[in-house]
This record gives C-alpha cells, sequence and structure tokens, in this order.
C-alpha cells in the first residue's frame, strides 16, 4: 500500500498551518502503508482536543468519544474483535490530564493497542492553557505567573508500571519515527509512543526549533530490555532522549485473560452460540 491510500479527500482541516499535527498524520500514513494495513482493519479511538481530531482526517475506523476516555474504548474494541489493529490517539492534556486514571490501568492491563500521544506541552483546543507535561516557567493566559508544578513524566510513570513498550519520539524526525510507529504497531501488548510536537499558536516556548536542539536519539548502547537502564534514560531531561526506551514482551497480553479467547482469537461475531449449554443455563443446570 501508498500512504496516499489512506488520505480522505475534501476535508476541512482545523489544525493550524505549522502544526506538528500535520507531521505526526504524515508519519501515521507512511508507517501503515509500509506495514500494509488496509484502513479497513484499522480503528482509531480518540477524545477531545486538536491531537483526537487525527482519525478524522484519514481513511479508516473511528470512535471519537469523551475527553480523556479513548484507551478504555480502545481497549474494548480489541476484546470485541483481536482481529483489528487499534490505535488510541490524543494529546498530552486528554492522555495524561483527564485520561491519567485510564493511562495507568491500562499499562496494566496490556492490552495489544498502540497508544500515540500528541505532545506539544500545551492544551492547544482550549486556548492555551498548561498541560501536564508542560515544563516549570511557563507562562499562559491562567498559568501568569509561570508553571510551578513538577511535569508529568509518563515515559517513567510507564516504565515504574512494567509497560510492554515505550518509546518517545520527535514529529521533526521523520524516518526515524517511521520506524518507532512501526515497531509499535507491531509490537504484541500495550505500545505508548509519546511524540514531541510544536504547537505554533499557543506555545512560542517549545517551538519545532526547540524540540529539534534540546533532544536526541538513544545509541546503539542503550539495551531497551534493560528496566532499570530504561527508566534512568526516562528521567532525564534536557536533552531529551528519543527512541524506543523500554520493550517487555514476556508480559501477558490482556486479551489472552478474557474466558471467551482462552485458546480461541476468533472475533466474537465470527462465532457461532452454543445453544445447548445457554439452554442448561438458563434451566438452572449449570453455572455461567
Amino acid at each position: 500500500m501508498n500512504a496516499t491510500d489512506y488520505d480522505r479527500p475534501g476535508v476541512d482541516m482545523a489544525w493550524c498551518p505549522g502544526c506538528g499535527n500535520f507531521a505526526i498524520l504524515k508519519i501515521l500514513k507512511q508507517a501503515l502503508a509500509e506495514l500494509d494495513i488496509p484502513p479497513q482493519r484499522l480503528v482509531v479511538a480518540s477524545g477531545i482536543g486538536q491531537a483526537p481530531k487525527t482519525p478524522h482526517y484519514f481513511q479508516t475506523h473511528l470512535f471519537n468519544g469523551l475527553h480523556g476516555r479513548a484507551l478504555p474504548v480502545a481497549t474494548g474494541i480489541k476484546a470485541a474483535n483481536p482481529e483489528l489493529l487499534v490505535i488510541a490517539q490524543g494529546g498530552d492534556g486528554d492522555m495524561y490530564g483527564e485520561g491519567g486514571n485510564h493511562f495507568l490501568h491500562t499499562v496494566r492491563r496490556n492490552p495489544d493497542l498502540t497508544h500515540l500521544v500528541h505532545n506539544n506541552m500545551v492544551y492547544g483546543l482550549t486556548k492555551g492553557q498548561a498541560s501536564p507535561t508542560s515544563l516549570p516557567g511557563f507562562v499562559t493566559p491562567l498559568q501568569t505567573e509561570g508553571v510551578f508544578q513538577e511535569p508529568f513524566n509518563p515515559l517513567a510513570a510507564a516504565i515504574a508500571l512494567n509497560a510492554s513498550f515505550v518509546a518517545r519520539t520527535f514529529a521533526g524526525a521523520f524516518e526515524e519515527s517511521v520506524a518507532i510507529f512501526k515497531q509499535a504497531l507491531t509490537h504484541p501488548g500495550y505500545a505508548l509512543v509519546d511524540i514531541f510536537q510544536p504547537c505554533v499558536t499557543f506555545n512560542r516556548v517549545n517551538t519545532f526549533q526547540w524540540f529539534k536542539e534540546h533532544s536526541y536519539f538513544l545509541g546503539d548502547n542503550h539495551n531497551a530490555e534493560d528496566r532499570a537502564q530504561a527508566f534512568q534514560r526516562a528521567i532525564e531531561s534536557d536533552p531529551w532522549p528519543l527512541g524506543i526506551f523500554y520493550r517487555n514482551p514476556a508480559r501477558a497480553d490482556y486479551i489472552g485473560h478474557l474466558a471467551p479467547f482462552d485458546g480461541d482469537r476468533r472475533p466474537l461475531h465470527s462465532r457461532r452460540p452454543n445453544l445447548e449449554a445457554l439452554a442448561r443455563v438458563l434451566q438452572g443446570k449449570r453455572a455461567l
């Protein structure tokens, strides 16, 4: 497939010119094309914000729901049909703020889905408030004296909870990001990709140039299967490391623990019910 196979013609784009979301959309379409994923097999769940508009702008099934609630929806979709490739997509406010509780418990469950977080360190839809990842000193119309809280570190939190795949990239690094997306999309379990991206309207500090100058990709000396090393890298800052921090394929997939999929990963809609067993249950002859 080609990246253009995912184009959705005639769509009115609501993003500002120069927004990092455009680059992330291009990266995602390229990664899907190289993996030869047909649009009809793909589902993207999103919430509220500029980043969650992404599935509206390319060919895919989508569920656009409440603020911060994409992850439980994505988990349910995967549980109902394990044959689908499922992505949960949103911004740093949507996923780490309103959706913070879901983020933590999705890591614990380890469903087979990819979690793409557009991290621009600001609330871009609701006019520029500080987000959970905004850096200390960042001045906004609401935080007029600057942010004073410690920013939330999603990578460190995910590794502390033993997430099975944790990565970070930068929207301006196309080839590296495509490679990371492909590994996340094919990982058998929960895969977090935190993506640095500029908000050209409401964050004039953490710009494209700023992210480029304040980040670097991990080298071959990093062992992604060493959890302690991964955590140490995750708490480093300025410059911020990019790349695959941690990978733990030994963690059991959440879907495999669900009774309907014990030894049978076919989606529920493709199976015939056992009417005799159901009749026995209804007659009280067999407990559920």
